[in-house]
């Protein structure tokens, strides 16, 4: 089987097959349904893994990284140093867009408010969407690195510190890094790259908007996608998960209220703390009763604020919760769980109905199954032991990606999960007796090298896989 696109070729042979096949009476549609299918069926057949040369691909890109990684690794520490939250990374974005020009790309900025697409375009064949997210978080960092962020940004109307603790910097410069591999390699595949840069990720909202601003109508819509996210496993260990890969996210605000008054006379009062606190915790007998206890879910109350002074009931209580599902069912049950409960809550006391916000949510991100077990086969072969395969029957990550968005849009993709602590890291923590910090932690810090250079391999490959020409055509370079 080859994956070299040959449409006019193919379309000529089918041509001449139909020409011959069907009288003359054939109906037309007939004949340019069969020439279609042809063409389709060429364009969707990419080469399987043990067609590429994987020693010589793994040899190109090792190449690459060998000239390229101290730009990489420049980037890298421009990025972490000078983070900047969801919907804000403009020096962030402009710094991305000036670098794919560079390369030659053709980049558009600002869609879905900050995000950049960057187009390439390398003869016919399938496009594909490869993702780095943009943005930090609202955080102090603590790992004492000497490019460690001293940046501040506004959010929620106040001065905050922010940090890359979540590991998208590494993200950013194995993104570039991919890029630069496959454009030194253009010989070897065919296609169309879309390089997405994708804002506000934290929120799980980034993805939403830059398919609202007509990511898949203003520009190709993808035939295939890959994004990758660092953690804290080994350098080198590359996990590729069947199905599953993370939960679905809700972000709900809920405002309860009440009758504010004297604390010396609640009973001219309809205190909102006690109907909050009630809520807090009937809320969580959706999970204990109502869930099925093999299924995946997860109600958390993380922020409750309330009242000015110990002497005064306040009108008001104003929660935050995140919800954590596998399944559109159980997604669903604790959806209409929670407002049915917060309803309950108010009605008991007597107080009016509360305010029910649903600030964001995404589905989760689930694996194509063919591909995924593809990837697997050829990683395996490239970076041996450090790849893992896990089927679709082990549950997924409890963290949330709006990568999801895409898939959901019609985009068979795999998202890999990449180790970032070296050994001599690892060996130090373990030696203290204190867990190694993870994504979110003001200590988080990966090591960049390691986790940038198994990235770029891991995506260039990925690219690869669904792009690449021949065996016989990669042999002559």
């Amino acid at each position: 089987m080859t994956s070299e696109y040959r449409p006019r070729a193919l379309l000529y042979k089918v041509s001449r097959l139909c020409y011959h096949a069907f009288p003359r009476e054939c109906n037309v549609k007939l004949f340019l349904s069969v020439c279609l299918l042809s063409i389709v069926i060429q364009y969707s057949s990419p080469v399987h893994a043990d067609e590429l040369d994987v020693a010589a691909i793994r040899h190109d890109i090792e190449s690459v990284l060998d000239e390229d990684y101290p730009q990489l690794e420049k980037l890298y520490e421009d990025i972490h140093a000078h983070p900047e939250v969801g919907f804000q990374e403009t020096r962030t974005a402009a710094l991305l867009a000036a670098q794919m020009r560079k390369l030659g790309f053709a980049v558009t900025e600002k869609v879905g408010g900050t995000g950049i697409v960057a187009i390439f375009h390398n003869g016919p064949g399938p496009t594909i969407l490869v993702r780095t997210e943009l943005d930090g978080l609202p955080m102090e960092e603590k790992t004492g690195l000497p490019y460690a962020s001293k940046y501040k940004q506004i959010v929620d109307g106040k001065s905050s510190y922010i940090a890359h603790s979540c590991g998208h910097d590494v993200h950013m410069a194995w993104w570039v890094g991919t890029a630069k591999a496959l454009l030194a390699m253009k010989n070897r595949w065919s296609g169309t790259l879309m390089f997405i840069g994708q804002p506000a990720e934290e929120t799980v909202s980034g993805a939403k908007a830059m398919i609202a601003d007509g990511l898949f109508t203003r520009f190709p819509k993808p035939d295939y996608g890959f994004a990758a996210h660092v953690g804290p496993g080994p350098v080198g260990t590359v996990v590729i998960k069947d199905g599953i890969v993370s939960s679905a996210s809700d972000a709900l605000e809920i405002t309860f209220k009440g009758r504010g008054g004297h604390g010396s006379m609640p009973s001219a009062t309809i205190d909102p703390i006690t109907i909050a606190a009630h809520f807090v915790s009937d809320v969580q007998t959706i999970i204990s009763r109502e869930k099925d206890a093999n299924a995946f879910g997860v109600i958390t109350v993380g922020s409750f604020h309330a009242g000015s002074a110990g002497n005064i009931i306040p009108d008001e209580a104003d929660l935050k919760l995140s919800l954590r599902s596998f399944t559109p069912e159980v997604r669903e049950l604790l959806l209409k769980g929670v407002e049915r409960t917060a309803n309950a809550s108010a009605s008991m006391a007597g107080a009016p109905p509360p305010e029910i916000h649903h600030l964001s949510g995404t589905s989760a991100v689930r694996n194509d199954s063919a591909l995924a077990a593809r990837a697997n086969l050829l990683l395996k072969q490239a970076l041996g032991n450090g790849v893992t395969f896990v089927p679709s029957s082990a549950p997924g990550g409890a963290p949330s990606e709006d990568f999801s968005q895409f898939i959901d849009a019609g985009v068979p993709s795999v998202f890999f999960a990449i180790g970032g602590y070296d050994a001599k890291t690892i060996a130090d923590y373990k030696a203290r007796g204190v867990p190694l910090p993870v994504n979110h932690s003001p200590y988080f810090a990966p090591a960049p090298k390691p986790a940038i250079e198994t990235g770029v391999k891991v995506l260039t490959m990925a690219v690869l896989m669904v792009t690449a020409k021949n065996a016989a055509a990669n042999s002559h370079r």
